[in-house]
């Protein structure tokens, strides 16, 4: 990220410290993941210890410290999804994307991740793609939802 774009997030913002998250998630969602010089330049900019920039990012699963896709995958493992299949899913779309959960495909396209609980247990399995839940989810619908 460039430098004046990082200030450009942070004056919109008023140099506020208290609004870290909110910035972090301005950077996040420009660059798609929190670049590790560009949170070493917000800490200079704001003045504040680097260790509470990471900290912020490290805490929120919301945050990436490694380059994501295009698209955000994410299939909820919870009790209620799972005992429906979610892991059989997971394994079709690690087989379709050929990558790991946790990884992104070397087009830069899927990242692919998992989840506790999404809150929509009666739509299980579900699967978030860039936000859209796509519920009842099954292997066989796997191929249909990535195109």
């Amino acid at each position: 990220m460039e430098s004046f774009e990082l200030e450009q997030i942070i004056d919109k913002y008023r140099y506020d410290e208290s609004a870290l998250i909110g910035i972090l998630q301005d950077i996040q969602q420009r660059e798609n993941y929190l670049p590790q010089d560009t949170l070493r330049e917000l800490a200079r900019q704001m003045g504040v210890p680097l260790s509470q920039v990471f900290g912020l990012a490290t805490f929120y699963g919301a945050f990436s410290l490694k380059p994501r896709g295009k698209h955000l995958i994410t299939v909820c493992l919870g009790t209620a999804c799972h005992v429906r299949g979610s892991g059989r899913v997971v394994n079709r779309l690690e087989s379709q994307l050929g990558v790991q959960v946790g990884e992104t495909t070397k087009d830069k396209q899927f990242t692919l991740q998992t989840v506790n609980c999404l809150g929509s247990c009666a739509l299980g399995p579900i699967v978030v793609v860039d936000g859209v839940y796509h519920g009842q989810m099954t292997p066989k619908k796997v191929r249909a939802l990535l195109k």
